[in-house]
């Protein structure tokens, strides 16, 4: 019986954590209508550590609060898809093809406190973000996750967020260590959390 049944949960972070380090050598292509943009699983791995630690540390995201995103189908959308149920939020996907009063709507009935933007639809969000009124501080992405203030959509430095009513805060780059998931020190004990163990060697 032992031998069929998982001798661990199924989380997102288990699966993000398998992809990033079995499957490292493997790609993530978006295509840019011009030519592609490719993503190892170990780079996704990476950003996405490091979009969980912004979200939490940067952001004030904890517990279950719902964490928005308004992007493309591309890379950056894959990572904000493992990063965010990985430290134990909630992703909640908004439909950009929507009106911007039901956009804002949605993200309200969610009660989402941050949403992550694609850097090209940062004018689309804008039409929408001033009647969010859950929104904590909106956020852009362009391929690392970058911030832009409530009502104004310009880019600051990268990996950033911006809280209300105080300036852009940036974090140094031995703030945390840029580790793959499997070797985050996240100390935040969260469903779903950081995986604090080192995985075991890839198997080929």
């Amino acid at each position: 019986m032992r031998s069929t049944m998982m001798d661990a949960p199924i989380q997102v972070a288990r699966i993000l954590e398998h992809g990033a380090t079995v499957h490292h050598d493997a790609e993530v292509v978006t295509w840019t209508g011009g030519e592609p943009r490719r993503m190892s699983y170990a780079e996704v791995g990476r950003v996405a550590a490091r979009l969980a630690h912004a979200l939490r540390d940067e952001c004030g995201v904890t517990g279950d609060e719902r964490v928005g995103t308004f992007m493309w189908n591309n890379a950056e959308h894959l990572v904000a898809y493992f990063a965010v149920p990985s430290m134990g939020a909630v992703l909640h996907t908004l439909n950009i093809r929507l009106f911007p009063d039901q956009v804002a709507y949605i993200a309200n009935h969610a009660e989402d406190r941050v949403v992550l933007v694609d850097t090209t639809l940062i004018p689309l969000l804008a039409k929408s973000i001033g009647q969010m009124t859950s929104v904590r501080q909106p956020s852009a992405t362009p391929p690392g996750p970058r911030a832009t203030p409530r009502g104004s959509p310009t880019r600051t430095g990268p990996s950033t967020c911006t809280r209300s009513r105080s300036a852009c805060r940036s974090r140094s780059a031995s703030a945390r260590p840029p580790a793959s998931w499997s070797s985050c020190r996240c100390s935040t004990p969260c469903r779903g959390g950081c995986r604090t163990r080192r995985s075991s060697p890839a198997r080929r």
